[in-house]
């Protein structure tokens, strides 16, 4: 447990050292970032393609003229959408850290990568800097399993040192709500609950062709529910919800597999937007006349 705690002490060093006040595209790399995690930055900031989709949608269109159809398809593009959308609300936001919570998913992950991509932010997942600090995902599950105390300190550590920073989009793991401390700790930037249904987190769990055993799709969903009851009280307490069911039902999607990335990282953008604007609002109606 020393050597973890040891280990976890650099990593979070390292991490002080990447504390920044300018965007990505003018920071230098080879003068901020230290050899152990230049690799992982690079990786987080590659470029992402802005048309992931969980399942390709095909629209039928009646014929129109070039021009009118090249203007149609500039303006439903869902990449563009969102680029303007993180241009429109990146002035307000002034840099502030942005902390997504919920189950953790492929889909929580790459919406964290779009929405850093978009808004020229650092993207970091605080589960995979506690696994480098133990050393290893199997190193990082062992200690979750022995030494739960010890594991959640490490995420709490974590949490302090992503929350001094700023221009970041942090996909938090499932400890983050679970404590008042980690809590004051989201405080720090906006808190975005991304909702997903359990049925499709165990369908992906199932169909992860990484995992060593088998698991059958009734006992990943029994397992996904008792921890959805446990962490979901923690979940409500962020600053807004986007749920993938309702962005279905907005956008009038049959299936919710239709739901895009792109959908989503509008959706969270809006959010951020409204956020913005009422604590704008709050601290126009504070000043003294």
């Amino acid at each position: 447990m020393e050597i973890s705690r040891s280990l976890l002490h650099s990593s979070c060093s390292n991490l002080q050292l990447l504390h920044f006040q300018v965007a990505p595209s003018s920071l230098s790399l080879s003068q901020w970032s230290p050899p152990d995690f230049r690799n992982s930055l690079l990786q987080s900031q590659s470029s992402l393609p802005l048309t992931s989709r969980t399942r390709t949608r095909t629209r039928t269109h009646s014929r129109k003229p070039l021009a009118a159809s090249a203007t149609k398809v500039a303006v439903d593009d869902p990449s563009l959408q969102v680029k303007k959308k993180a241009m429109d609300v990146s002035p307000e936001l002034k840099g502030t850290s942005i902390f997504l919570v919920g189950m953790k998913s492929s889909i929580k992950t790459s919406l964290g990568k779009l929405l850093a991509n978009v808004l020229r932010y650092y993207y970091f997942d605080s589960d995979s800097l506690v696994e480098e600090a133990a050393g290893t995902q199997s190193a990082a599950k062992s200690l979750k399993e022995t030494d739960k105390s010890g594991f959640h300190e490490s995420e709490t550590e974590v949490l302090k040192q992503l929350s001094s920073m700023g221009r970041l989009v942090v996909c938090a793991g499932d400890g983050a709500t679970q404590s008042s401390t980690n809590l004051a700790l989201l405080r720090h930037g906006i808190t975005i609950w991304i909702d997903v249904p359990l049925d499709i987190l165990a369908r992906c769990v199932v169909e992860d062709q990484s995992l060593s055993t088998s698991v059958s799709y009734p006992e990943v969903l029994t397992h996904l529910s008792s921890s959805y009851e446990e962490l979901r009280g923690g979940y409500a307490i962020a600053d807004a919800t986007v749920s993938v069911e309702h962005v279905a039902g907005k956008l009038g999607y049959d299936e919710i597999d239709d739901v895009t990335t792109e959908d989503m990282a509008l959706e969270v953008l809006k959010e951020v937007e409204k956020l913005t604007r009422v604590k704008k609002m709050m601290e126009a109606a504070a000043r003294p006349f």
